[in-house]
């Protein structure tokens, strides 16, 4: 698993579905099963953002020299930096298996975290991807045009194609 990025780029839309189940879309889910080297999503909230960010296992491998950079980055700009208290958040995210149709449980803890309804927007962002709450991306600015657009697009569709079901 170490040495090659797994990079997460596109978007996707998910509705809850029977069995109180999501589904993680297609264009990320053969890259987290790579990275993960079997079907299992890590999912955790967002360390400045009101979302989720998704990843395989294999970026655990980097939270170390991630925490090493930002403590330098911090110390040059005179910032404190807490290092213990960084290696905390990165490491609390949860191990959420897949089907091979990408079906999974969203748990509790993170319906509340990210404020979480029935619908979920897959925004790629490099080496992780976000998990939003539509209504949380639509409040922001319009910085976020892109993300917001492309969720309005996706969610009228899976709507309509469930509607016809």
């Amino acid at each position: 698993m170490a040495g090659q990025p797994y990079i997460y780029s596109g978007q996707g839309f998910s509705l809850l579905r029977d069995k109180n189940r999501f589904v993680l879309p297609n264009q990320f889910r053969g890259t987290v099963r790579e990275s993960s080297g079997k079907a299992v999503l890590c999912l955790g909230k967002h360390d400045r953002w009101d979302c989720l960010t998704g990843f395989g296992l294999s970026r655990v491998e980097d939270f170390d020299q991630q925490i090493r950079e930002e403590q330098a980055i911090a110390i040059q700009s005179g910032k404190e930096y807490d290092a213990d208290k960084r290696a905390f958040d990165l490491h609390s995210f949860y191990e959420v298996p897949f089907d091979g149709s990408g079906r999974f449980v969203m748990p509790e803890d993170l319906f509340a975290l990210a404020d979480i309804g029935d619908q979920l927007y897959f925004q790629g962002a490099g080496r992780f991807f976000t998990v939003w709450n539509p209504e949380k991306l639509y409040a922001l600015d319009q910085s976020w045009a892109v993300a917001q657009t492309a969720c309005r697009n996706l969610a009228a569709k899976e709507i309509a194609k469930a509607r016809k079901k």
